[in-house]
């Protein structure tokens, strides 16, 4: 019967490392596809601390009385890997969320005008949630024009995402679980699916499949936002994050030097930065060096005639459907021209005196690490 203990507090080691893992960034963890092995194991993680646990009370008596130390040293030694797993290095644990959403005017406001902000526009209303702080928190929620909205990003992709939180019509709440491929993921708390950070979708679960209704939301410096939008609210910081907050300033400008979160100078390197652009089935992802050089970029993706444009400030990024596929555009002082009217960066006619306004059609665009958008656009195109 000795022979259970020592089995169960093997068993309860090895699950409990298993159940980890595959969802955190461990040595050939995200390079597998294991997701299902993960959802599995997470799914029936009670049975199996369960028979392992039995395994461990059927034996202990056996086990302590032919080696005492070295039962308590097992008994131990399990406890402390359940604890580190379950409540150290869990992705809740380590990442928590912000219980105290603050949104300010720019009159009030204590963000600096360089940094870089994730904004949401609805129906004329609009707000800014700065990257140092999403980083750490992964979601934010809140809510905008009257409907839920849910602020994501994932530091290890570099992929700011905003999603309606809602499922099949309900809304509905998520904790951060873990990753998979070095993208965050987040857990539903009805059926318990993951969903993935990149794209919305649930990729293992009962609503293995759904997708989670993406906003069009735009990554800019806070000071070109509130030039677009000068009535937007901004997300304020919670002083009980600032020394994590305070982390995240070498990330937001490529300074970072770390494995997962690091910046690769050089291009179309896995940790290069890249924006990307997806139509319909076709996507397209843009070196930044290059748009740096050239300011502005007129492409094709499919059928749809493409403007990418970096503002002055070499943080803002737009992207439009170009009206004609022969028109050519410049852009100066952050103004975009063609040869018959200048269009502000929201893509709006800014020449009053013409007979025809012409507002350009937004499009979503993404700044990312070239190793998340290849991972998750595999067919894409480099331009």
């Amino acid at each position: 019967m000795k022979k259970l203990f020592y089995l169960g507090v093997l068993g309860v080691i090895i699950f409990e490392i298993l159940n980890v893992y595959f969802i955190m960034p461990m040595p050939g963890s995200q390079q597998m596809r294991s997701i299902d092995i993960a959802y599995f194991l997470y799914t029936w993680r009670w049975i199996f601390r369960g028979i392992f646990g039995a395994m461990i009370v059927l034996g202990i008596l056996p086990a302590f009385q032919q080696a005492r130390w070295l039962t308590l040293l097992g008994i131990l030694l399990a406890t402390g890997v359940c604890y580190a797993f379950n409540f150290k290095m869990a992705a809740d644990a380590m990442f928590e969320e912000t219980q105290a959403l603050s949104m300010k005017p720019a009159n009030e406001n204590q963000i600096k005008l360089d940094r870089v902000i994730i904004g949401v526009e609805i129906n004329g209303e609009a707000k800014a949630y700065p990257i140092s702080q999403i980083i750490y928190h992964h979601q934010v929620r809140d809510t905008l024009a009257g409907k839920p909205i849910m602020v994501t990003y994932c530091s290890v992709c570099r992929t700011g995402r905003v999603f309606e939180p809602t499922v099949n019509g309900k809304p509905e709440t998520f904790r951060l679980v873990g990753m998979d491929h070095f993208n965050a993921m987040f857990e539903d708390n009805t059926t318990k699916s993951w969903w993935r950070q990149a794209n919305g979708e649930a990729i293992t679960g009962k609503l293995k499949g759904t997708m989670l209704p993406e906003l069009a939301s735009q990554q800019v410096s806070l000071d070109t936002w509130l030039k677009m939008y000068p009535a937007s609210t901004i997300m304020q910081p919670d002083l009980k994050y600032k020394e994590e907050y305070d982390s995240t300033a070498k990330y937001e400008s490529g300074r970072s030097r770390k494995k997962l979160t690091g910046t690769d100078s050089l291009s179309w390197k896995d940790k290069s930065w890249v924006v990307g652009i997806q139509i319909g089935k076709e996507s397209k992802a843009f070196d930044w060096n290059r748009l740096k050089k050239e300011r502005i970029i007129q492409t094709n993706i499919g059928n749809e005639a493409i403007l990418l444009v970096l503002a002055n400030d070499n943080k803002s990024f737009f992207a439009f459907k170009s009206p004609t596929n022969n028109g050519k555009f410049t852009i100066k002082n952050d103004t975009l021209m063609d040869d018959k009217l200048r269009y502000n960066l929201k893509g709006e006619s800014i020449d009053q005196n013409k007979m025809v306004h012409i507002s350009l059609a937004k499009v979503n665009a993404y700044q990312e690490f070239w190793h998340s958008w290849k991972t998750f656009h595999p067919n894409t195109q480099q331009y």
